[in-house]
């Protein structure tokens, strides 16, 4: 089975100058975790719901009011091919402790998102346990 036969289709990114609230209201729109960050035609990192709270809320002197998705995003991107088989891109997750891959094209396009949630109708049983048991291990 390929990535493309499970992964969620048709995503989109916000520029890194999106205000978090903004991002916020993304992800309960679209009850999402997630929202990837492009910026010159290209990705350059990822916005969880988790970055917004642990290295936003929690953190000292935070403004939520004039925070951006550049104040709390992880730089940098992990893909996975649209055409790479599920069982890779999987030990890809495992392998970084993430539990989405933006998927991309040949021409490195982003053309969607893959998640444990998206994998775990069509991987095997035991190849599913072993990633979410690598990915929920504590870091």
């Amino acid at each position: 089975m390929k990535v493309k036969d499970v992964m969620h289709k048709g995503v989109d990114w916000v520029s890194p100058n999106t205000p978090i609230t903004e991002l916020a209201k993304l992800m309960r729109a679209h009850d999402i975790g997630c929202i990837p960050i492009g910026e010159d035609d290209k990705l350059v990192g990822m916005v969880t719901d988790r970055d917004i709270v642990c290295k936003g809320l929690a953190s000292h002197g935070f403004d939520a009011g004039r925070a951006t998705a550049r104040d709390v995003m992880t730089d940098g991107i992990h893909c996975c091919r649209e055409d790479d088989d599920l069982a890779k891109a999987m030990h890809h997750m495992e392998k970084l402790q993430v539990r989405r891959l933006p998927v991309i094209n040949k021409s490195k396009r982003m053309v969607g998102i893959i998640s444990l949630g998206d994998v775990s109708h069509s991987a095997s049983g035991d190849l599913l346990a072993e990633t979410v048991r690598s990915v929920a291990a504590h870091h």
